[in-house]
């Protein structure tokens, strides 16, 4: 159901029942008096689709309820589409404008049974419509798996009196009596509905079609402290807090090794790293050393035969490279990457599958900066640096970023595949592999959870880290992903 953003003030009755029926008596005169939204209305919704289609991929199994017309749902070009709005005048106008999908009569407070769960589920511009939201997001239960995206967007209680202004002058056609829920209240309910919430951000500050004003209002301006407060809708982006993965522990591990010119480090791998799950896989990619790394890793190898390992020799170049050959070649259910220098300690490896299989995140990331380091593990440059992107990116993907360049990283199999399958939305341009992974998790609106670890000196070799040739690189980089992430 698409809801206009002006509140007709109407008495209603205080049942559930007279509260439905008044409902769906306005929106079937809605469906059967109006044509196609124009002006502020149209844009507005134009920019919710552009939205909806950046935050949803194509080729999932999405449900929205309060579909309306079925516009936005079909925007996103689904695998497959459900439909789900009480009005039956809104659905048959839906089935007829979009075919290929499903269209379904409901109540989303009592919701039929609608096959297997989806990947994605909509609520847009549904809340302040509802008699109970809770019990809305508790119906929920059945249509989702432990990886299903739940995205709402509601209207910021900020705008109540330019809106009903905007009915004053004939901009948008009056509504029954909102709840108007602000951010905070919707996280609380999702809360007790036991959703976790992922992300939450503003979007559209300016609603009406100037051309220029428009795209810089509401892709630059309202992602700025200040401007941000005065957007007319706020985005919600939440996953369930699901036992499903939390109650099988035990699960094959591969942990990535890149190693180039650490010939000296790889026993103390082998020797170090732990068993996790149902066994742990060494997967080590050489990377066109000046040592003897290749051959130190083929001793160690024979030297260790009960424990699962590979050797791959990279062809390409770059840690971005190396990363992605081992994460490809793996085995495991849950992928680690770990730095050969072993300045993390493959010993707080169990904490990053901890954090996973207990479903407390689904991308784990090694933070350093929390715990005071070892006197030479980090230059002060670098330390600097690490801090600067750490802001930096928190800002770019809307989650708590304190550590963009510490090498172990944690995600699943599937995920790393979902990363890899999107990976053109921003191009090969990482030669590190941390900003490949951490922008693709963030795109996919993955939960980013960070463990803190304590960093070491090296004990053998010099860094590959050329600081400031690389600190320019990241510099650049953080730039384009800006416009691919943030400014869209």
């Amino acid at each position: 159901m698409s809801l206009e953003p002006i509140v007709e003030e109407r008495a209603q009755a205080p049942s559930a029942a007279a509260y439905r029926a008044a409902r769906i008596a306005h929106w079937e005169r809605v469906a059967r008096s109006s044509g196609e939204a124009r002006g502020p209305a149209a844009a507005y919704h134009r920019r919710l689709e552009q939205i909806y289609r950046f935050l949803v991929p194509p080729g999932l199994r999405v449900l929205e309820l309060g579909c309306g017309r079925g516009d936005l749902l079909a925007s996103l070009e689904p695998e497959e589409g459900v439909g789900v709005d009480f009005s039956p005048a809104m659905v048959e106008q839906a089935q007829r404008r979009h075919p290929r999908l499903r269209f379904v009569v409901a109540d989303a407070h009592d919701l039929p049974e609608l096959g297997k769960p989806f990947d994605v589920i909509v609520l847009s511009d549904l809340l302040d419509d509802l008699w109970d939201v809770q019990g809305v997001f508790a119906a929920l239960r059945h249509l989702h798996h432990s990886a299903t995206r739940i995205v709402v967007n509601l209207y910021s209680r900020l705008w109540e009196l330019p809106l009903r202004a905007a009915q004053t002058l004939g901009f948008a056609r009056p509504v029954l009596k909102q709840n108007w829920l602000t951010s905070a209240d919707v996280s609380n309910l999702m809360h007790l509905s036991e959703f976790r919430i992922v992300r939450v951000w503003q979007e559209v500050l300016f609603p009406f079609p100037v051309p220029l004003l428009a795209p810089f209002c509401n892709r630059v301006l309202v992602r700025i402290w200040g401007f941000r407060h005065l957007a007319l809708t706020n985005f919600l982006l939440a996953r369930p807090v699901s036992t499903e993965r939390g109650d099988r522990p035990n699960r094959r591990v591969s942990v990535i090794v890149p190693a180039r010119n650490e010939a000296g480090n790889i026993p103390a791998v082998f020797a170090r790293t732990p068993e996790m799950g149902a066994g742990t896989e060494l997967v080590f990619i050489e990377g066109h050393s000046n040592d003897d790394t290749y051959a130190a890793i083929e001793r160690a190898i024979a030297a260790n035969p009960k424990r699962p390992a590979r050797l791959l020799r990279q062809t390409g170049r770059g840690k971005g490279d190396a990363v992605r050959l081992g994460l490809n070649a793996a085995a495991g259910e849950i992928l680690m990457i770990l730095d050969a220098d072993l300045t993390v300690p493959p010993e707080d490896l169990p904490r990053f599958y901890d954090a996973l299989v207990s479903n407390k995140g689904e991308f784990v990331n090694g933070v350093r900066l929390t715990y005071p380091m070892e006197d030479r593990a980090m230059r002060f440059a670098n330390l600097v640096g690490n801090k600067f992107f750490s802001l930096a990116f928190t800002w770019l993907l809307g989650q708590p970023i304190k550590d963009t360049l510490c090498g172990t990283k944690v995600l699943r199999c599937d995920a790393y595949q979902a990363i890899a399958a999107n990976r053109s939305y921003f191009g090969d341009f990482d030669p590190f592999g941390d900003f490949d992974l951490l922008f693709g998790a963030a795109k996919l609106g993955l939960e980013i959870v960070e463990v803190p670890i304590r960093y070491r000196e090296r004990t053998y070799g010099t860094t590959n880290i050329q600081r400031w040739r690389h600190g320019w690189l990241l510099l650049k980089m953080c730039v384009f992903a800006a416009g691919r992430i943030k400014f869209v």
